[in-house]
């Protein structure tokens, strides 16, 4: 049984990682980043809803009167 050469293993892989680093940063240089994000103000917002001014209570089956 022949023996497998792994004489060229070094260069495919290294060749492969330096392909890899090569195609990653050319597609993140295609993106345009904000150069200074700026603040937004963050008011809050009041939501009128009917269950604010009233009390309610909620009724679990077992706290039901027993028949």
């Amino acid at each position: 049984m022949p023996q497998l050469d792994t004489s060229t293993w070094f260069i495919t892989i290294l060749s492969m990682i330096l392909a890899l680093f090569i195609m990653f940063q050319l597609k993140i240089s295609n993106h345009s980043y904000p150069t200074n994000p700026s603040l937004k103000d963050m008011k809050l917002i009041e939501h009128k809803t009917p269950w604010e001014n009233k009390w309610t209570k909620i009724y679990l089956p077992l706290s039901l009167p027993q028949q």
